[in-house]
């Protein structure tokens, strides 16, 4: 339950407990025992509310990745869907980049949502990668069971976001869309041993 813990804080970076238990699906106190001897022996820092994976944590789990990912990174049809997933997360950074910004003037600027055509179309195009994403995120739970809670969280974030929380497609101040997408995907770089594309 350690390995979980940490492996878990490693994707969220920096949460209070609340935050793990929701990303996680984790029960708080199960999650606070196996936390505790992490900060105990300096692998995890607990101030103001919020645990923080420590350089020594951080260490630890890449020791502990190639064994207990073992398995995982030799199923040969996971790694063939994983390369399905990554078309469609081009296509997603593409997609927020162009919900972040509009082109003024032949230059990018900073969206400021005023213009609710634009990201009404962009909207509408990230529901239908979205159905794509939760049909290719099927195939990659259908051998990691555990991959299913993304696209739980990915489909809460877009209900939320067509109803008009506008900040729920890609700050980082929530689990928005973009926020849940980079935690799925940092979690399967890391089960199956890749590196992010710049």
């Amino acid at each position: 339950m350690s390995f979980d813990a940490l492996h878990l804080l490693a994707l969220r970076r920096k949460a209070d407990l609340a935050s793990l238990v929701q990303a996680g699906g984790i029960d708080g106190a199960v999650l606070e025992a196996a936390l505790a001897p992490a900060i105990a022996d300096g692998r995890v820092i607990q101030a103001r509310g919020l645990y923080v994976l420590a350089p020594a944590g951080a260490a630890w789990l890449q020791s502990q990745y190639p064994q207990v990912f073992a398995a995982t990174r030799a199923d040969s049809v996971l790694a063939a869907e994983y390369q399905r997933f990554e078309l469609i997360n081009r296509e997603l950074k593409t997609l927020i980049t162009q919900w972040q910004t509009l082109e003024v003037g032949g230059k990018p600027v900073l969206n400021d949502h005023s213009n609710a055509d634009h990201d009404a179309r962009i909207l509408d195009r990230l529901a239908a990668l979205h159905e794509r994403a939760e049909a290719q995120i099927a195939c990659m739970a259908a051998r990691l069971p555990r991959l299913g809670r993304y696209a739980l969280r990915l489909s809460e974030a877009l209900d939320r976001a067509e109803a008009g929380e506008l900040d729920w497609v890609s700050s980082i101040r929530c689990d928005s869309y973009h926020t849940v997408w980079f935690e799925m995907h940092e979690d399967l770089l890391r089960l199956l041993d890749k590196r992010r594309e710049e």
